[in-house]
């Protein structure tokens, strides 16, 4: 039996008709990513790419120094905590105890050493006075070569955070980079980034849907070398029409100025969470011993 809410999600995330996400669901036994794949092949769904929900609140943000940088993503429960200058305390704590460490993840970096304990005894402390779970849910530390520029760019107050870096270029280039990451949500920076097996999964979805459309397969297999630069269109900072100059992409914006873009980490606040659902009505009234 497939579940009204397993609908209404499948719905959110494709665009689909309820009677498409229910026939879609009962094909693939409700599993959404799985039905997600099923309404593209049928030509019914047209997401790129399974649409997560933004979940959990928190900041994205960055810190730089010298030819290192650092870039954060802290969570809390709410947005009113995420603007709290103790919780924005706790990330720029966070910030400094992980620029200057040598470790790779988070389980690591929660034993460094800050003003106050450890991150994690931080993290702690910083729970019980706010009142709010907290977690510290990923970080990464790049460092540049002298004639690399860091871009940074912090959108909607620390909700979208990107760094860059390129080569040869002044620092106005590499922000613009990044601003257009923030606007764009790539997900790699080139085409040769994207893994062979992401490749393959698109190509089978792409040739399904030639084939739905009634078109012979060798002639499907054409249109669907023709689509799949579309997609990397979608999905490659370097392929993306830059939203500054729609005729030219980022490739050729950073190459017109002397430079090749080296690296791009963009974090967004709670990307691939599920977000917990609230009644706001139903919560007042047992407060109120309705």
């Amino acid at each position: 039996m497939i579940s009204a809410s397993l609908v209404k999600e499948l719905r959110e995330k494709t665009g689909a008709g309820m009677l498409d996400c229910k026939k879609a669901l009962e094909a693939n036994n409700g599993d959404i990513n799985a039905s997600i794949d099923w309404l593209r092949e049928k030509g019914i769904s047209k997401a790129a790419k399974k649409a997560d929900r933004i979940a959990a609140e928190g900041l994205a943000a960055i810190k730089i120094e010298g030819n290192k940088a650092a870039i954060v993503e802290v969570n809390s429960e709410t947005d009113f905590v995420a603007k709290n200058e103790e919780f924005v305390s706790l990330v720029n704590e966070i910030l400094n105890a992980v620029i200057n460490a040598n470790v790779d993840t988070v389980e690591e970096a929660l034993n460094l050493s800050t003003s106050e304990g450890t991150i994690n005894d931080l993290i702690v402390a910083k729970t019980a006075k706010i009142g709010e779970k907290l977690s510290f849910r990923r970080f990464k530390v790049v460092e540049k070569q002298d004639n690399e520029t860091f871009g940074e760019y912090i959108h909607m107050g620390g909700k979208i955070a990107v760094l860059t870096i390129v080569s040869d270029v002044d620092e106005s280039v590499a922000k613009d980079v990044a601003m257009h990451a923030a606007a764009m949500r790539p997900s790699y920076v080139r085409t040769t980034d994207v893994p062979a097996e992401e490749v393959e999964k698109e190509k089978e979805i792409l040739t399904e849907q030639a084939m739905n459309e009634g078109k012979p397969k060798e002639i499907a297999e054409k249109m669907v070398m023709g689509r799949i630069q579309k997609f990397y269109k979608e999905i490659c900072l370097e392929e993306q029409p830059f939203v500054k100059d729609g005729d030219i992409n980022v490739k050729t914006f950073v190459k017109n100025n002397g430079g090749e873009i080296k690296d791009m980490i963009r974090f967004e606040v709670g990307e691939g969470m599920e977000k917990r659902e609230e009644n706001f009505a139903e919560e007042v009234a047992k407060q109120m011993g309705n």
